[in-house]
């Protein structure tokens, strides 16, 4: 279990305040990565909360290879997001205050595996068509990182 579940324990859906880390990861065809999110039903870039004892570059890392089965390399810290924006209920009930720090990467892996339970679809996408139903926390990122 992660830091954060074992924290829901104890405080149920109450907010906290969640530190984690996104990845940008292009292939060589310059695409971007993105997963589909099996709670939501939306698109979002991989990411997710540290651990205990975990940088962030290791977070993005971990996380690109849990939700998408590639490996994430040449990380490159790119920006930091927080704020009233980055408040989110999930479906469950859980609320988080999301810090997160975004790394842009690239794969040469092209074999995408979705993560069970967490992601239902993993695809690469043009940056002139991206998709349309994503994240509000993805369209912060990319916004931030000037990617639309």
């Amino acid at each position: 279990m992660g830091y954060i579940l074992d924290l829901r324990e104890k405080v149920g859906h109450e907010p906290l305040i969640s530190t984690g880390a996104a990845g940008l990861v292009y292939n060589a065809s310059a695409q971007l990565l993105f997963v589909h999110r099996s709670d939501t039903h939306l698109w979002g870039l991989p990411s997710g909360s540290k651990e205990i004892g975990e940088s962030l570059a290791d977070t993005a890392s971990r996380e690109v290879l849990e939700e998408t089965g590639v490996r994430a390399v040449n990380l490159t810290f790119k920006t930091i997001l927080s704020g009233p924006s980055m408040q989110f209920s999930y479906p469950n009930g859980d609320q988080i205050d999301a810090v997160i720090a975004v790394y842009q990467a690239f794969t040469q892996d092209n074999q995408l595996v979705p993560q069970a339970g967490e992601t239902d679809r993993v695809a690469f996408f043009d940056l002139d068509q991206l998709p349309k139903q994503i994240t509000g926390f993805s369209h912060q990122i990319l916004e931030a990182t000037e990617l639309v």
